[in-house]
């Protein structure tokens, strides 16, 4: 769904009682575990965390005026979406998080390339989600990700 707002908390304000919660739940996790450098804005109409130009000047290659997306966390029709960048440019990071995930989720991995979709709110592993935030670093990112668009 698309939603208008120019800050997360506008965001959030639009969403529904349960929604709500599990999204500021889930925000509140993600900040908690991020490493230092990553930033929370508005991205993509969704609540993102994006290395800064200030970290890396070069921004995102595809629009280089903005910055390097790393995390996406949105309300869609029919589930809360968590776009993790790391997961789909990272094979050992995807296979950690594939491995973990029926130990912390009693439902299955419904998931895309980088996105976790979860249509269950009642079932939803906020400890791996916790985790797998303190995974990559900015720079960590920043290199794997420019070693990703050069191939």
């Amino acid at each position: 769904m698309k939603y208008e707002a120019n800050s997360p908390d506008e965001y959030i304000a639009q969403l529904t009682p349960e929604r709500k919660a599990v999204i500021e739940k889930l925000r509140g996790i993600i900040l908690q575990n991020l490493p230092n450098g990553f930033e929370e804005q508005l991205s993509y109409g969704m609540l993102g965390y994006v290395v800064p130009h200030s970290l890396n000047p070069a921004g995102y290659h595809v629009q280089p005026e903005l910055p390097l997306p790393f995390i996406n966390l949105a309300s869609q029709k029919n589930f809360i979406a968590l776009y993790h960048s790391g997961i789909y440019a990272d094979p050992a990071l995807m296979n950690w998080f594939k491995n973990e995930y029926p130990i912390h989720c009693k439902r299955k991995l419904d998931m895309g390339k980088s996105c976790v979709r979860f249509k269950s709110m009642d079932d939803i592993p906020y400890e791996l989600i916790a985790e797998l935030c303190t995974k990559m670093t900015p720079t960590e990112w920043i290199s794997l990700y420019e070693k990703n668009i050069k191939k």
